[in-house]
């Protein structure tokens, strides 16, 4: 059963996604070769905070930071450290928040400086791709046509779709059905409803869609070292079509 909101919990949910929305905004801009992760991690708790907001991963299954912070062939739940960030680097920040009982999440990838014009291209590709995901978010569609506008845009473009993670529900939870694969065919499974949140985000990756996962437990890499991106918003589904929460003008 896929969870339909009340118009005073879409209303709480609006406030959650655009602090979040802030929050990002102010990560980003201390995003810069020579931080460590560690220290993006710190601020993001702070500024988390000082948004009367609880960290959503923190916790969450024993994960023991506030956000996930993955760099170049890692496509997603990088543990911050002490590793430093250097010119060329691809990073991806996933970041949620609690907010009055409910949640919201998001994710960017962002390049430093000056990276080889195939890597602009994945990230690019990705966050393109996330748009066309939400396009297909409206009442009446089906859940894989979400799916399969996301894997026809990457595919064709010369990328990959990450399978073994997808994106999901979210509401009190902050992960609720129904799980969002970013590849299927269209016209199938659960039609969409005035009412449904949605964590959309596609994983993309410039090789292989085969990930494995690194000693720590978590941290997912590319099998064959090759970088990926991710992108997500919280999105809405409206009699209006689809609404993008996490954004600062949503």
């Amino acid at each position: 059963m896929i969870p339909l909101k009340s118009k005073k919990e879409l209303a709480i949910l609006r406030d959650a996604g655009r602090i979040l929305a802030r929050i990002m905004q102010q990560v980003e801009e201390s995003i810069r070769p020579g931080i460590s992760t560690a220290e993006i991690n710190s601020l993001t708790e702070k500024f988390i905070r000082g948004a009367n907001c609880q960290p959503a991963f923190k916790g969450y299954k024993e994960y023991p930071e506030a956000t996930c912070i993955s760099i170049n062939e890692e496509v997603v739940h990088g543990i911050p450290g002490s590793r430093v960030l250097t010119e060329g680097d691809i990073v991806s920040i996933d970041i949620g928040i609690e907010y009055q009982d409910y949640f919201a999440d998001r994710a960017v990838t962002v390049a430093l400086g000056k990276v080889e014009p195939r890597v602009k291209k994945l990230i690019e590709v990705t966050k393109k791709a996330l748009s066309e995901g939400i396009k297909q978010a409206a009442v009446d569609n089906h859940l894989f046509d979400i799916s399969y506008a996301i894997q026809e845009y990457v595919e064709k473009n010369g990328f990959f779709v990450v399978r073994d993670f997808v994106g999901h529900g979210i509401g009190t939870e902050l992960h609720e059905e129904p799980e969002i694969p970013n590849f299927g065919r269209p016209h199938r499974g659960a039609v969409l409803k005035s009412g449904m949140v949605l964590a959309i985000e596609p994983m993309v990756n410039m090789g292989t869609w085969e990930t494995r996962i690194l000693d720590n437990g978590w941290t997912a890499v590319t099998k064959d070292g090759l970088p990926s991106a991710h992108f997500e918003h919280t999105i809405a589904v409206t009699e209006e079509g689809p609404e993008i929460l996490t954004r600062l003008n949503g």
